[in-house]
């Protein structure tokens, strides 16, 4: 497929305006791990409180980037200010990271009186879920992003989704996590300690005798006394986290907010995302555009890869350059006056030839070196055409998503100021701009 009919006819995705809409108040940035979501989410935190905007970043990153490239010894679950924003018209910039366990801590402390807060706080079970319990992570980011938006601080709230298997867990897991906690099972759980006393002993006893007995053998029977208790206290509580689960997935599909799939030009990365802008659409949530991290360029595109190779062939074999002295061009036709690069090879072998036995490998050296970059050239022109058929192939199956690119930087972003210039690639146009 031509560049023409591939990434080149997708829509350009326009990230100022959409930062600068007063309307947008959430911005998710979800894909696959590894792709550059938490650096996505900061670099357009900055660029959009430079604007004028309140902004938070609600971080699940726990490689800890995040604080370190905004000068911040260390995020929690409380929002931080960071300093040394350039804000115009009020802008402000805070971010923070979500400690998963306190989140689930303060809903129960916020939804339950203080003698049974406690006693499901110390609730051996109740620990395990809030720490560890699958989809439990991305059920709490949704919990804080309804808190954040119900306080009216921020304006603007930006999102860097969940490190996960599956760029789909972050939609999925508040749903599972809900069916869980207002499921079947835990209901069944529950009967017990709703009937009470004698009552709810004989039921245990002869109704639930085999289920508890084969869990208990399974599970433990203390784990599953643990499991009881912590149901028979949360029993007032399961349908509140159903209840704010859909909320918070009725606000993601909501006007005022956009989601942006970030991806690598890499095929199992754009896999992820065509399958994410896909499911998007399913659920009617507001797809912005996909954001292409870490593409590559190159100053010398007009010179192609078979052409480099043959060159550095040519290098190689001594064609282009002959190695006997006073000759130039190509081997077997000898110069009838010495070029400036031959006298000056000559003098240099002159002046070294004591000191510096080896001075006379030198014009090798240089051929070796040249034929080198040659290859290096090619290699790298074969990644650009790999990534422009990956592109192409995401561009068929969505030609109306709109894409930004994002060129590959030499190393880490770790301080404001690369936040900033990758802030500045986001936003240029196409964001095309080619590598170092």
């Amino acid at each position: 497929m031509s560049a023409a009919n591939g990434l080149d006819s997708a829509p350009v995705l326009h990230l100022d305006p959409l930062i600068d809409d007063l309307g947008t108040r959430i911005i998710v940035c979800c894909g696959a791990g590894g792709v550059g979501k938490t650096t996505t989410a900061a670099a357009l935190g900055v660029r959009a409180a430079e604007r004028g905007r309140r902004v938070v970043v609600l971080t699940i990153d726990p490689a800890r980037r995040l604080a370190q490239s905004m000068g911040i010894d260390s995020l929690d679950n409380i929002p931080r200010k960071v300093e040394g924003i350039k804000g115009s018209d009020g802008g402000e910039l805070h971010a923070m990271m979500l400690d998963m366990k306190r989140t689930f801590d303060e809903i129960v402390e916020a939804h339950a009186d203080s003698d049974r807060a406690r006693a499901i706080l110390e609730n051996p079970f109740y620990q395990s879920l809030s720490a560890g319990f699958a989809g439990t992570q991305e059920y709490m980011a949704m919990e804080k992003l309804g808190q954040l938006r119900a306080r009216e601080e921020w304006d603007l709230i930006i999102v860097d989704t969940p490190p996960s298997r599956s760029a789909l867990d972050f939609l999925d897991a508040p749903k599972r996590l809900g069916s869980f906690l207002d499921g079947k099972f835990i209901k069944l759980l529950m009967a017990p300690a709703k009937m009470g006393g004698r009552a709810g002993m004989k039921f245990l006893n002869v109704g639930m005798s085999m289920m508890t007995g084969t869990l208990g053998k399974l599970l433990g029977g203390q784990f599953l006394k643990d499991v009881q208790t912590f149901v028979a206290a949360m029993d007032t509580m399961f349908g509140g986290f159903r209840t704010r689960a859909d909320a918070t997935y009725k606000l993601l599909q909501a006007p005022g907010t956009a989601f942006l799939v970030v991806a690598t030009p890499e095929r199992d990365a754009l896999r992820e995302a065509a399958y994410f802008v896909e499911r998007l659409a399913a659920e009617e949530m507001p797809l912005a555009g996909l954001v292409l991290n870490r593409v590559h360029g190159s100053g010398a595109a007009g010179l192609s890869a078979e052409r480099a190779r043959a060159a550095a062939e040519n290098l190689d074999e001594g064609r282009i350059v002959d190695q006997g002295a006073g000759k130039t061009g190509v081997r077997g036709s000898r110069a009838t006056s010495a070029e400036p690069s031959d006298t000056a090879t000559a003098a240099a072998r002159s002046s070294h030839d004591e000191a510096a036995p080896t001075a006379d490998d030198a014009p090798y050296d240089i051929q070796q070196v040249t034929a080198g970059l040659l290859r290096l050239h090619a290699e790298r022109m074969q990644v650009l055409a790999r990534e422009q058929r990956t592109r192409d192939r995401f561009t068929a199956l969505h030609p109306e998503v709109a894409v930004a690119e994002v060129a590959a930087l030499p190393g880490d972003v770790h301080d404001l100021a690369g936040l900033r210039a990758i802030g500045d690639r986001l936003t240029a146009g196409t964001g095309r701009m080619p590598s170092a």
